[in-house]
């Protein structure tokens, strides 16, 4: 199984490369919708990087999928210009997965 990142900057992928991650940069919603599409049709693909900014701004794209499906597991990871997430995304989302107030 491999590892694919769709990135939005050659930074982001130039040092996911050196991890030996492959991937592709996009900056429109043609290009991410596509990139998508060709890497959930990849079956050796097991992990699919995307930043959290594409789950954004591209929320149709990615939320139809990413529960439904088994592989690849779609990870999003934060630009070079840090994450968009509050600083307590974990504990809102275990409460939110449990039902409980921690």
């Amino acid at each position: 199984m491999k590892i694919y990142v769709i990135a939005d900057n050659s930074d982001t992928l130039t040092g996911l490369h050196l991890a030996g991650i492959r991937g592709t940069i996009v900056h429109d919603g043609v290009g991410f919708q596509q990139a998508f599409e060709e890497a959930m049709a990849d079956k050796d693909i097991g992990i699919l990087l995307i930043m959290e900014s594409f789950a954004r701004r591209f929320p149709q794209v990615v939320g139809n999928i990413k529960g439904k499906s088994g592989l690849p597991l779609i990870v999003e990871i934060p630009d070079r210009h840090g994450t968009g997430r509050s600083p307590d995304f974990i504990t809102a989302y275990i409460e939110h997965a449990i039902g409980l107030k921690l």
